[in-house]
This record gives C-alpha cells, structure tokens and sequence, in this order.
C-alpha cells in the first residue's frame, strides 16, 4: 500500500506558533547556561586561587569577549527565568488556552528583549 502524503523539505517555509517559539528558547536557554556554567566555574575557581588570578579574571571581563559572554549569560538566565515562570502559571491552569498562550508567548518574548538590552546597557 503506497501512502500518498505531502512532505515539506523546505525548512524555511514552516512556520511555528509563538507558543513553540517560546518552549524551544526556554530548551535553548537551558543548554546555555549549562555551558555558560563552565565559564562561570572556571572565572570562580582562577579568580579566588591568587590575586594575578584575580587580576587575570577581571582583565578577561572587561574585555569584549569577557562583556559579550556575560551579556550572553545574563540574557540566558533571564529568558529561561520568565519562560519557567510562564510554564509554572500554565501548570497552574492558566494561558492554556491557544490565544492567551500565544499572548502570553509574546509577551516573555518581548519583555526578555527589553531586559537583555536593559543589561548590556548596564554591563557595559
């Protein structure tokens, strides 16, 4: 029996729905700061072994580099923040329906923007 289905190789004509937008950013996110983790980790463990090392950490940190990882990480964290907050209001029986999750998608969306630009401006 041959199955006649249609089948989209073109991955740049699906279009996903706030709501999915916003569950892979919180997935993405998650990964993120896992890895960001290492980076934190190592500036910690360099920064109380000396004070050169100290001198080392802050050195990388005001460094493009050191300012775009920190941005980075802050972003993360706050994304991942206002997405799980999103996701503990829905376990409780809110935003589930398709529109208000929409909204509600839209709104961790912009509202994150809005908060990574508030801390670059600060960090740097």
């Amino acid at each position: 029996m041959k199955k006649q289905r249609p089948v989209n190789l073109q991955l740049n004509t699906i279009s996903f729905p706030p709501s999915a937008i916003s569950s892979i950013l919180h997935r993405i996110t998650g990964v993120a700061m896992f890895f960001a983790l290492i980076f934190v980790i190592w500036a910690w463990a360099v920064s109380v072994s000396s004070a050169e090392g100290y001198a080392m950490v802050v050195e990388c940190m005001n460094g493009v580099l050191g300012k775009v990882i920190a941005i980075g990480t802050a972003s993360a964290f706050i994304y991942h923040l206002l997405g799980g907050i999103r996701h503990l209001v829905m376990d409780m029986g809110h935003w589930e329906e398709l529109q208000s999750g929409d909204v509600s998608a839209k709104a961790v969306i912009v509202l994150w923007i809005v908060l990574t630009i508030v801390v670059g401006v600060i960090l740097i």
